[in-house]
């Protein structure tokens, strides 16, 4: 038991030493590079500018995977009732191109800013994009 405890606080002592010193302890698994999709947005927001209200328009984010597997979109979800999603369905293989449309029915006048939160199997599982614009009668 006392070996144990010996072998534990020695080890926690080295870990922390190399960690105060600025050493990075990584783990032998991760040295290699993971194969992983990851997204790359042609433009992340799209300004409608001034829309006409009750009259639906819709912006197409287009992406590119630059990562080295196949990208699966596995949901799209507009922050209101007033926006409505489509994207590409199927995977889209590294180097290739896929998309995401929002389209906007505006029943109020004013200014508006509208998220879509997108999931996906890419490094960054969750992204953002933006819908934004002004309704006029």
């Amino acid at each position: 038991m006392k070996k144990l405890l010996f072998t534990l606080s020695l080890l926690g002592l080295l870990l922390s030493a190399g960690l105060s010193h600025g050493q990075n302890v990584v783990p032998v698994a991760s040295a290699s590079p993971a194969k992983a999709a990851v997204i790359n947005f042609k433009a992340t927001t799209h300004d409608f500018g001034k829309i006409k209200m009750g009259a639906p328009v819709t912006a197409e984010f287009t992406f590119t995977n630059t990562g080295n597997a196949p990208l699966s979109i596995t949901s799209v979800a507009p922050s209101c009732g007033c926006t409505v999603s489509s994207y590409t369905q199927e995977p889209v293989l590294p180097g290739k191109k896929g998309f995401i449309k929002a389209t906007y029915n505006a029943k109020n006048p004013g200014v508006f800013n509208k998220s879509i939160a997108v999931t996906a199997n890419t490094t960054a599982q969750n992204m953002q994009l933006f819908i934004k614009g002004e309704v006029v009668n």
